[in-house]
C-alpha cells in the first residue's frame, strides 16, 4: 500500500472520534442519571473503543504489511 493511498483514506478515520465521542454519551446518558456518573462512564468508554479500533488497526495493519 503506497503512503498516498494511505494518507488519502486517513481523512475519514477522523469521523470515528466524534462518532465513538456521541455513541459513548448516549449510552452512558441511557443507563445513568447522575452528570458525574454520565461523564465519567462516557469518557472511559471512549477510550475503551478507541482502544479496541487502535488494536484492531494494528493487528490488521500487520497481518498485511507484507502484501
Amino acid at each position: 500500500m503506497s503512503v498516498s493511498l494511505l494518507l488519502a483514506q486517513a481523512n475519514a478515520t477522523w469521523y470515528m472520534l466524534p462518532l465513538a465521542l456521541a455513541i459513548s454519551l448516549v449510552y452512558s446518558a441511557s443507563r445513568y442519571e447522575l452528570p458525574e456518573y454520565i461523564l465519567g462512564r462516557a469518557l472511559r468508554l471512549f477510550l475503551q473503543i478507541i482502544g479496541f479500533m487502535g488494536g484492531a488497526f494494528l493487528i490488521l495493519w500487520f497481518l498485511t504489511y507484507g502484501l
